[in-house]
């Protein structure tokens, strides 16, 4: 049972004293209490404004790898034609869910050492030390993906002057709300890293882990360096993944099943070796429906109503062999009145024994792939002028993913367009293309395709526009007492 610490609703995510609050004394007075503070933890990430929705859709909906249907419901409409405002919904419940998360780690770890002290049997002592190790990495990693929603691309050479996040470090007492630097806002989640890192054991890790891990911590810790641009760092953290031996890549060359390869078992089923971290659900705990808008298959239970459908340009992306393409693409005809029939997005489909529930279109979220760590290494070594390592990291990857073959080699004349197309074709969908063109200092333009909504279809973005920050919630800047600072792209 999950503990609720933190409630939505409020003036200010930022509010200390949440109307569904509970007190410390009744909750963290035992090893047992603290164990159902950490259940509220990873229930909170199972938020639909999280990795099951909006964290996940929003980035991917804004940039330019979908186009809006004619005949949508309008759903992630002003993202997608990037009418985005500080008082925008989604926006929103992506800000307040990331600090909820926050809330519940500093709830935990402002009484720990109190509780700590209190223990006498060695056995609990590290047991709680061990729960306190996934509530540094739970944190880090909301406050990680704040800064990547909520500030600019970090360089070395600016990031002490940029602003970064309100760092709300302790649940209790009362502190101004304020940004930090982006520099200091990174380096509180680095050292909430390496304490988790410290506390949590890698004899323990192991695929498809539902809670955080000595590995969930080094798999975090590698994509924020790559986003710091610490290419020694990213290398090293991600190399731990690679060769720690406890997790592989899910292969289209073997079946998981009499019909289904590894591959393909990844996404109907959410079950892989690679899964570093995936968010755990069940028949009456899960979070939102991933696959809702590029199917609506619930609409009628005949036809698919796709809100979005995959752009032309990704598509052909895939090339002879490449079976990601049938892993995450179906070609099926929409039930709209144009009856346009098209490769739709069915890597979110549903995972299958939830559907034996009727349970639609909801997907276990992968957040920490193991794909990624190998995407991170290649990008980095690309930086530092090795792109002989950088092709044998791509190959390695792809030669999971393409039936024959799959090599590919860089060099300096091509790589960041290989490495660009490669997370296309590898995490689409999954929440990293606007702020990888952010990172990259790159715009795009979307030109209409087949019964594309007409609204949106025609859009050049340029690199520098502000909206690749998204604005802060309207109601963090105006709540009385803030003294939060508002993006650019705040109006």
């Amino acid at each position: 049972m999950a503990v609720a610490v933190v409630a939505l609703g409020l003036s200010s995510c930022l509010e200390k004293t949440p109307g569904d609050y509970i007190p410390e004394t009744e909750s963290m007075n035992s090893l047992n209490g603290a164990e159902q503070v950490l259940t509220g933890i990873y229930t909170a990430y199972m938020s639909s404004g999280l990795y099951s929705g909006y964290l996940t859709l929003c980035p991917d909906v804004q940039s330019d790898l979908v186009y809006a249907v004619q005949g949508n419901s309008n759903t992630l409409g002003n993202i997608w034609q990037w009418d985005i405002r500080s008082t925008n919904s989604e926006i929103e419940s992506v800000y307040a869910a990331l600090y909820r998360v926050i809330g519940r780690c500093n709830f935990f770890l402002d009484q720990v050492e109190k509780l700590r002290n209190s223990m006498t049997d060695d056995e609990s002592i590290q047991t709680l030390d061990y729960y306190t190790g996934e509530v540094y990495c739970a944190r880090a990693l909301a406050y990680s993906e704040l800064i990547k929603c909520y500030c600019k691309a970090y360089d070395p050479n600016t990031a002490k002057n940029e602003l970064g996040v309100v760092l709300a470090d302790t649940y209790f007492g009362e502190k101004p709300a304020k940004r930090a630097s982006l520099y200091d806002s990174y380096q509180f989640v680095i050292a909430d890293l390496e304490k988790a890192e410290e506390l949590l054991d890698a004899d323990y890790d192991y695929y498809d882990a539902p809670y955080f891990t000595h590995a969930a911590a080094h798999a975090i810790h590698a994509r924020v360096a790559l986003y710091m641009q610490d290419w020694d760092k990213a290398i090293a953290e991600s190399t731990i993944l690679i060769e720690s031996g406890a997790f592989a890549l899910a292969t289209c060359r073997s079946y998981a099943s009499s019909s289904q390869t590894f591959l393909q078992y990844l996404w109907t089923n959410d079950a892989s070796y690679e899964d570093i971290w995936r968010i755990g659900y069940t028949m009456t705990s899960y979070g939102g429906a991933l696959g809702s808008i590029f199917l609506n298959f619930t609409s009628d239970y005949y036809y698919y109503y796709p809100d979005y459908v995959p752009a032309q340009w990704v598509l052909d992306l895939y090339t002879s062999g490449d079976a990601r393409y049938n892993a995450y693409f179906a070609t099926l005809q929409t039930g709209y009145s144009h009856q346009l029939t098209w490769p739709l997005l069915v890597k979110y489909y549903g995972n299958e024994s939830l559907m034996e529930n009727m349970i639609y279109h909801v997907n276990m979220p992968k957040p920490l792939r193991l794909a990624e760590q190998y995407l991170i290494r290649a990008e980095a070594y690309c930086r530092k002028g090795a792109y002989g390592q950088a092709s044998a990291d791509l190959s390695a990857l792809r030669q999971t993913r393409f039936t024959s073959g799959g090599s590919v080699s860089v060099k300096e004349s091509n790589w960041l367009e290989t490495i660009s197309d490669e997370r296309v074709r590898e995490l689409y969908m999954e929440g990293f293309r606007l702020h990888d063109l952010k990172r990259w200092g790159m715009g795009f333009e979307r030109t209409p395709q087949t019964h594309s909504q007409s609204e949106g279809s025609s859009l050049k973005i340029e690199a520098n526009n502000p909206l690749f920050v998204w604005p802060i919630p309207n109601h963090e800047i105006v709540s009385p007492g803030s003294q939060i600072q508002p993006n650019e792209s705040n109006r």
